[in-house]
């Protein structure tokens, strides 16, 4: 779906009258980001879906921390995991704190064309601002520099703040192209635990929208069935 760039038709359906930043627009922004590209090989961070469904080809995969950014659900969206009159959560990086995930180191004959895919994943609105960030490993040693996405305060999507029990009310009932916000947030929860990531605000999230869930529906469910489903790219398909 990304190199069909068919994510922007996706977008179209649950959200019309979003903005999308056009293709010359994202091209030049992955252009500024090489532009100041730090010495050594080119990480790319993952705290969210990047961490169970990278759709990256690697040469390399670590779990890292970055200090100075945490993980959050302060992006508010209206497709893809949501749509206007029901609008979801997702995760981005906001100032302050630490945040663990996955760092995957690529090969440099792949730089530009892996990039592009990721552009086209992650800035399909320009409410993330792509950085360089250091990586560190479990003894709090600096290995590499990889780009992150983290949330434009500025953006009108910026949800910090937010409320927790709207927070929650959000990721139970939003869904869109792509699926569930619930799906969404069970899958990192447990892709975060498969990897010894312990978060305890996402794991309280979970629990909480978990508990809405077995009211309405009379009983706890572990994950909303998602209504799109695929191998990893690697594999040969991916879901985008």
């Amino acid at each position: 779906m990304l190199e069909r760039a068919s994510i922007e038709a996706l977008i179209a359906i649950d959200s019309p009258g979003l903005e999308l930043l056009t293709e010359a627009q994202r091209m030049a922004s992955l252009r500024e980001m090489l532009a100041t590209r730090p010495p050594g090989d080119v990480w790319v961070f993952g705290y969210g879906s990047l961490i169970w469904n990278s759709a990256i080809d690697s040469l390399e995969r670590r779990i890292a921390r970055i200090d100075g950014w945490h993980r959050s659900f302060c992006l508010s969206i209206t497709a893809l995991r949501g749509t206007v009159d029901r609008p979801g959560l997702m995760l981005a990086l906001d100032r302050g704190g630490s945040c663990h995930g996955a760092a995957y180191r690529l090969a440099e004959e792949d730089v530009e064309c892996e990039l592009q895919l990721l552009w086209r994943r992650e800035m399909a609105c320009g409410a993330y601002v792509p950085r360089w960030v250091q990586l560190k490993d479990n003894e709090s040693e600096p290995f590499g520099w990889a780009i992150a996405f983290t949330i434009d305060a500025d953006h009108p999507q910026y949800a910090g703040g937010l409320d927790e029990a709207v927070a929650v009310r959000r990721l139970a009932t939003a869904s869109g192209g792509l699926g569930s916000c619930a799906d969404y947030l069970f899958r990192t929860r447990d892709s975060l635990h498969a990897n010894g990531i312990h978060d305890p605000q996402l794991e309280r999230l979970a629990s909480l929208v978990n508990a809405l869930h077995a009211e309405k529906f009379g009983s706890s469910q572990k994950a909303v069935p998602p209504a799109y489903r695929c191998r990893s790219r690697v594999q040969g398909s991916a879901e985008r």
